[in-house]
């Protein structure tokens, strides 16, 4: 994906449109302590009742993240303003396999 290297950009410290500059920082993993990965962990381990307990009735997984990668990943963009030098960070984020600052 190819981006201009500065853009004009509404600073929420400025108050009003002004330029800004990007800056990429790759979103980093989830940590495995996270509350939702203990959650699918532990649930995987009660597979006991009656009936199919689908995903979960193969028993322990080796890595017990979930299965699948994709095949790019999500890019922060973090935008500094040209007047306030303050930071700002993109909202959720595009999925691109490579990034280029034109």
């Amino acid at each position: 994906m190819k981006l201009p290297k500065n853009m004009k950009r509404y600073c929420r410290f400025c108050k009003k449109h002004t330029e800004h500059k990007y800056a990429q920082a790759k979103k980093k993993e989830r940590g495995s302590l996270k509350w939702g990965s203990v959650l699918r962990a532990r649930k995987r381990g009660q597979n006991r009742g009656v009936g199919n307990h689908g995903k979960y009735s193969r028993g322990a997984l080796s890595s017990w993240k979930r299965y699948g990668a994709k095949t790019s990943k999500k890019y922060d963009l973090r935008f500094e303003c040209g007047q306030c030098k303050k930071s700002s960070v993109q909202t959720g984020g595009v999925r691109a396999k490579k990034w280029e600052f034109t």
